[in-house]
């Protein structure tokens, strides 16, 4: 692949993202964000800092966004500075974010009568995994266009499924993180009864994970969050969460079908987000949980 490297947004997990494709493609990079710190400290691996989504575009064929919403990414595509006013042949698009499903096609669609190519390639596991290159990677695109960004995708993930045509890898990241959000509600539910019936978390869920109830979520959210009550800032935030959650409710909803899980799991978030942590790591939804009482 020839030409420069886009990133649009470089937040929690776009500036470990930059750095390993800066780091390991060998070809020039250049960032474009809003805060100046995390552009600083990618220029120490070579990345370059665009002055506008203008000159990203002039000088780069491949752009990378990692918003935090599909608004966001509705807004660096469509907005007065927008990408595709300046979308060429040469340009493909690929939203490393999770957006919804038909928000992705529409701008597939209106890439296309450019010339250009869009793609959504939303990505999943943890920042540590996106600063060690270990990110998983579910693809929505043509198989041209797959083929063409694997070798870049693989500087920052492990695994890389191609989910089918523009909009597939949003609908398979979309369900990922309404799984994900069901069973950290069941890991909450779960530590605060066995907290009220006299045993200890640490066991409980030291003894889930020996056994049929293990998971990704038991082993991260729960033992490193839910367990110690710990729910930092700049994390994925509730906020965030409850958006990916509405995404869900808004795909069942176009393929009618009722997610009864997803529903408490929307709920919990909200009344999470109204007890004032929208800003905190999403599973202290387990806080709302622990503050419960039957009526």
């Amino acid at each position: 692949m020839t030409g420069a490297i886009g990133f649009i947004g470089l937040g929690v997990m776009g500036e470990p993202i930059c750095r390993n494709l800066a780091r390991k493609t060998g070809m020039p990079v250049f960032g474009f964000d809003r805060a100046d710190e995390p552009q600083q400290r990618l220029e120490a691996v070579g990345v370059r800092p665009a002055a506008s989504l203008a000159e990203l575009a002039r000088q780069c064929d491949v752009i990378f966004m990692a918003l935090p919403s599909g608004k966001h990414v509705q807004a660096v595509c469509d907005g007065a500075d927008g990408l595709l006013n300046y979308a060429e042949a040469r340009h493909t698009i690929v939203d490393l974010g999770t957006s919804p499903v038909e928000a992705s096609r529409d701008l597939a669609k209106r890439f296309a009568a450019k010339g250009a190519a869009y793609a959504d390639a939303p990505i999943a596991r943890t920042r540590q995994a996106a600063e060690e290159g270990t990110l998983s990677v579910m693809v929505g695109a043509d198989a041209a266009i797959f083929a063409r960004l694997h070798p870049l995708i693989a500087t920052f993930a492990t695994d890389i499924t191609h989910c089918g045509a523009v909009g597939a890898g949003q609908v398979v990241k979309i369900l990922n993180n309404m799984v994900l959000m069901q069973t950290v509600v069941a890991l909450s539910e779960a530590l605060e009864t066995a907290k009220r019936a006299g045993l200890d978390g640490k066991l409980l869920f030291e003894t889930l994970a020996k056994g049929s109830a293990d998971s990704f979520a038991l082993r991260n959210h729960g033992v490193k969050a839910i367990l110690p009550d710990t729910f930092p800032e700049r994390a994925f935030s509730t906020e965030y969460a409850r958006k990916d959650i509405t995404y869900a409710l808004d795909l069942a909803r176009s393929v009618d079908i009722k997610l009864q899980g997803a529903e408490l799991a929307d709920k919990l978030l909200g009344e999470a987000i109204d007890s004032g942590y929208g800003d905190l790591y999403w599973p202290v939804l387990a806080r709302v949980i622990k503050a419960s009482r039957r009526a």
